[in-house]
């Protein structure tokens, strides 16, 4: 029997990464067929494939939007996909595998080479490399905030008093976790890009982005100018075989970091400065009309692709801006998120004649997600119908976005849904936002869908 094995991780390593692996695992029960799934979430790796393993698959499935150290894999047939397409069909990407002819030992110069330049044009994508640099940076982000927001706990100017235990925990989520932030960013973008020898310039170059005041844009500035650098002269310089060993432990570094360095100082750091510094300045000084726009489009963005790139942007944004003490878009961008899963589980209690037994019993499931600030529970329900399913929930999310931005609401954690919820200032009217938005959505599905009935009879 041919055995498959499969890696999945998407960007926050929260809810894809598991969702790709239960449904490639799911597929391949039904098909009969030995898989083993590796994930790279949040919590690090999860069922790691060995040496062993991978010298006996037949094929590998890629499920990725972010580094997952593809070089293990070199000579071997890889299936490489967003890890979203794993959810929507995991039984062609394990066809695809089966299909694929294996690996000859006889030939494995040649398929590692193949291997090698599938890989390099691959990684030219910048939004898989900017997506593994957040996905880094998010647990500093999480921690860090919540530290940040337990202190406030003991008194708004509790934290002031030195030596106190406020003032601890503000020095490790503000002082520490916070100021990792962007070079962490920076880093990991730069080592998706070229591995290890990319790793401290993007490192350098992050920290003195923060340091002059550029923030996260800054950051993802100099993680893609060190990664493109350090890659570049990875492929320039030739050395004796006796001194190759010099390039990536001396050379690259000092070369990368010292360019990163001073590109950043005398030339980038600035000009990124006075945007950053115009960002905030235009966030502090929003009307109302001018939030409910934000809000509006934070909003849109969350429900549009339910953790693709569109929702990974208004995060992103949303992220990057707590390092700038903008706390205003991370929560109308969380409550957003928070909307479709939610509205959808509303529509099935209200018009159930709408929807399959299968997507009734779904809706307890996406309730349970929705409030997690999983986005990604209503992908089954768009998938099945994207031409009702997502105008609808765009508008829900919109309308919620917008009455987050409107109420003045603000969160300092970029993640947890309610588990955070009390971090969040005024948390009544936050709710009602949230609670608004869910009902909108229902609504407009109860109008725009048709009977499950009616839709098996007369198409779409």
């Amino acid at each position: 029997m041919k055995k498959i094995i499969a890696v999945t991780s998407c960007a926050t390593g929260v809810a894809h990464t598991y969702m790709a692996a239960e449904s490639l695992a799911k597929a391949a029960k039904e098909k009969q067929i030995e898989l083993k799934v590796e994930t790279r979430g949040a919590v690090g790796v999860e069922n790691e494939i060995t040496e062993q393993e991978i010298a006996e698959a037949h094929a590998v499935i890629i499920a990725a939007d972010t580094d997952v150290l593809e070089s293990r894999f070199q000579g071997k047939p890889v299936v490489k996909v967003r890890v979203a397409q794993a959810i929507k069909d995991p039984k062609g990407l394990i066809d695809e595998a089966l299909n694929m002819q294996a690996s000859d030992p006889a030939d494995y110069l040649k398929q590692v080479n193949k291997s090698k330049a599938e890989r390099s044009s691959a990684r030219t994508g910048p939004y898989k490399h900017l997506m593994t640099g957040v996905s880094a940076m998010l647990p500093l982000v999480i921690a860090g905030g919540l530290l940040i927001a337990i202190s406030f706990m003991f008194g708004y100017d509790a934290f002031k008093v030195e030596g106190s235990l406020p003032a601890a925990l503000m020095s490790i989520g503000g002082g520490a976790a916070f100021e990792l932030m962007v070079p962490i960013l920076a880093g990991f973008i730069a080592f998706s890009i070229a591995e290890k020898p990319g790793l401290a310039p993007g490192l350098v170059g992050g920290m003195l982005a923060s340091q002059i005041g550029a923030g996260f844009i800054g950051g993802i500035a100099a993680g893609f100018l060190a990664g493109y650098l350090a890659k570049w002269l990875k492929n320039t310089i030739k050395l004796p075989r006796n001194l190759e060993g010099l390039k990536p432990i001396l050379l690259i570094p000092l070369i990368a970091t010292a360019i990163t360095g001073l590109l950043m100082v005398f030339v980038i750091g600035e000009p990124v400065k006075f945007i950053m510094d115009s960002l905030t300045e235009w966030l502090k000084s929003l009307g109302t009309a001018n939030a409910i726009l934000l809000g509006l489009l934070l909003g849109a963005m969350m429900a549009f692709d339910m953790g693709g790139p569109v929702n990974k942007a208004a995060y992103t944004f949303a992220v990057g801006l707590l390092a700038s003490n903008e706390f205003g878009p991370m929560a109308a961008v969380m409550a957003a998120g928070m909307t479709p899963p939610l509205g959808l589980w509303l529509a099935t209690v209200l018009v159930p004649k709408k929807f399959t037994q299968e997507e009734r019993d779904g809706g307890k499931s996406a309730a349970v997600l929705g409030i997690s600030f999983i986005t990604e529970g209503a992908i089954p329900f768009a998938a099945s119908d994207p031409f009702r399913v997502i105008p609808s929930i765009m508008v829900g999310s919109a309308v919620t976005g917008a009455l987050s931005m409107v109420f003045g609401a603000t969160l300092r954690a970029p993640h947890g849904g309610i588990f955070v919820v009390w971090l969040v200032n005024p948390v009544w009217l936050y709710a009602l936002a949230i609670i608004i938005g869910t009902v909108v959505t229902a609504l407009m599905l109860s109008i725009l869908k048709k009977p499950v009935k009616q839709e098996a009879a007369g198409g779409v």
